[in-house]
């Protein structure tokens, strides 16, 4: 019993483990103009509307209507940092 009860525990760890690694990247369109946004965290509000904070500039977004595509992490990265404001 002690085995299998600790297999079980492994198992759990494991599963966190693996759950806790995973970031998706997004890029949102505005269907309504052209501008594109980049986000790794998407929220769906109670009216429909999504919620996100564009990490070119750091600004909360919230958009009725808009185009979600997932994309790679090399693609993310080379967005975001293309966007990025040197001070």
């Amino acid at each position: 019993m002690r085995i299998s009860q600790t297999t079980l525990w492994m198992l759990c760890g494991l599963a966190a483990v693996v759950a806790g690694c995973g970031t998706d990247y997004y890029r949102v369109n505005d269907p309504a103009g052209t501008k594109e946004y980049y986000t790794t965290k998407i929220e769906q509000t109670k009216t429909g509307a999504i919620a996100f904070t564009d990490q070119k500039s750091g600004s909360v977004v919230t958009l009725q209507s808009s185009e979600v595509k997932k994309i790679s992490e090399d693609d993310f990265k080379a967005a975001v940092k293309g966007g990025q404001k040197n001070d």
